[in-house]
């Protein structure tokens, strides 16, 4: 008798009854590791806090340089300060991502920190633009550890806390910008600010911006310190005993040992032409357009913000232009830590990135359109004080709804630019590399970014073009840009949500992920 004979009936009626389908395991999300997360924040902070603390003073030191003409010309050097950074970054960023991926992210970000430590305060005695730019130079050199930890914080995470982990590197920046911009305007000049205390010091008269380059270098220190101290390697390297383990294993080895042992030996590294294929290549270059829009203007605001309101600009003073950039990052935490994952989680990185392009365009096309209520508090100066305060009220609470927009914007397409190329890494032993790439290219955009809208602002405030060729050129340009990004990254498909170092089949294809 054959076993089938033996086997139960099945009735028709029971083959074709409907199968329901399977409710999906949302699995459970794994707790943040601060023990690691802590360190690597705390190194984080340093780069955006002495990249920001410049902004607001950057135009008057310009101004003390005298190497502009005229105050319509001042845009046009300090985007040259903007490029030396970007030119050295761009050189030295992928050297900086590969070497991680030879011998560990915790060497790697132990001397970037020793760099910018250094270059913090040497720009704070600067007394010439020659030795300014030399010194923005060697900034750029040292400024490769956002690529590293970007690839450290993705190895220590997993599937169920990605999102939420990888959006503390930007909320990093967010916040270390607030607190930058904040020292660069209350501490810069502080002999004249605050005479009481610093009136007599020979050395901050003569200095006046090395006050807050050395509280910049103070928290540079503190990030070095506290990765010395605490920050555990996160490269898992290959060790000789685990691959022996795993060669001579038998079937009388559990199978978790063998499991572990195989785990400790990372994936060997995919060469430069496998790892850019044409749906990198294409994912790469829609985030570098939209690093040059966003990078355009927000190297632009601080000149825009201290430029005569006569010029097309708000005549703001440092410390104004200290209080508007740092006030935006009380936003930052919620958006970052609160909103974001919620929306990763919920529809995707894509979203993310589209929602927070379409952000941007309403924030740039207004912004210039706030100096004519600067002109018009400057023209009435003299007038009714209450109306001129109500006037001034108004303002600045536009200003800063632009700003928390903007700050929005920013938020949702960095982080969700930099998870899809981490996703798309085939291995973890390639992230390093992927993300040093995706750097690259926003570095090179950052040189071609501050020159363009540094030349740009200059030319249409010195001519008296009619609308938009005046002081709305750079900002309408910049819409016009984010909004071709957006057109783009519908080209872009949706298989960059899911993480491909633990799938089966990674993301090598333009063709694997568009069909």
């Amino acid at each position: 008798m054959n076993q089938s004979d033996n086997a139960p009936s099945i009735s028709r009626s029971q083959q074709d009854a409907p199968v329901e389908p399977e409710e999906p395991v949302v699995a459970k999300e794994t707790p943040l590791p601060w023990k690691q997360i802590a360190p690597l924040v705390a190194m984080r902070l340093a780069e955006p806090v002495n990249f920001a603390l410049i902004m607001p003073f950057l135009y008057r030191m310009i101004e003390d340089f005298g190497v502009a003409e005229t105050p319509k010309d001042i845009s046009y050097y300090a985007s040259m300060l903007f490029m030396s950074f970007s030119i050295s970054q761009t050189l030295t960023v992928m050297y900086w991502g590969r070497l991680s991926d030879r011998i560990g992210r915790r060497p790697v970000l132990i001397a970037g920190l020793i760099g910018t430590l250094a270059v913090s305060i040497l720009f704070g005695v600067c007394k010439t633009f020659p030795m300014a730019i030399l010194v923005r130079m060697a900034a750029g050199v040292f400024a490769g550890n956002a690529a590293v930890m970007k690839s450290a914080m993705a190895e220590i995470a997993d599937d169920t806390n990605r999102s939420r982990m990888m959006a503390l590197l930007p909320l990093t920046w967010n916040f270390g910008s607030m607190v930058g911009s904040g020292m660069g305007g209350i501490f810069s000049n502080p002999a004249t600010q605050f005479p009481g205390l610093f009136g007599n010091s020979k050395l901050f008269t003569y200095f006046p911006y090395l006050l807050p380059c050395l509280m910049g270098s103070t928290i540079a220190a503190f990030g070095l310190i506290t990765g010395l101290l605490n920050f555990k390697e996160t490269l898992i390297k290959p060790t000789q005993p685990a691959l022996e383990e795993t060669v001579g294993s038998t079937e009388a080895t559990p199978l978790l040992a063998q499991s572990a042992a195989t785990s400790a030996a990372p994936a060997k590294q995919n060469s430069i032409k496998s790892l850019l294929t044409p749906l990198v290549v294409r994912v790469m270059v829609t985030n570098a357009f939209m690093c040059l829009a966003y990078t355009m203007c927000d190297q632009l605001y601080p000149i825009f913000a201290a430029t005569d309101p006569r010029d097309g600009g708000l005549g703001l003073d440092p410390r104004s232009i200290g209080l508007s950039l740092g006030v935006e990052g009380i936003v930052v935490v919620y958006i970052q830590l609160v909103v974001y994952p919620r929306l990763e989680r919920k529809f995707g990185v894509l979203y993310c990135y589209r929602r927070g392009l379409s952000f941007a365009i309403p924030y740039l096309v207004s912004m210039p359109f706030l100096s004519m209520i600067a002109l018009h508090l400057q023209t009435q100066a003299g007038t009714s004080a209450t109306s001129m305060l109500i006037e001034k009220v108004v303002m600045w609470v536009i200003l800063m709804s632009i700003m928390v927009t903007r700050i929005t914007s920013n938020v949702m397409a960095f982080t969700s630019a930099s998870l899809m190329i981490t996703n798309m890494a085939p291995t973890r032993s390639d992230i390093g590399f992927m993300n040093g790439a995706q750097l690259l290219a926003m570095s090179v955009v950052r040189i071609i970014a501050p020159i363009v809208s540094g030349s740009l602002w200059s030319w249409s405030i010195k001519h008296s073009f009619p609308f938009p060729f005046n002081s709305h050129l750079v900002w309408m340009l910049s819409a016009i840009l984010i909004a071709t990004v957006l057109k783009l990254s519908y080209r872009i498909p949706e298989s960059v949500n899911k993480f491909a170092a633990d799938q089966t089949k990674p993301i090598t294809s333009v063709e694997e992920t568009d069909n």
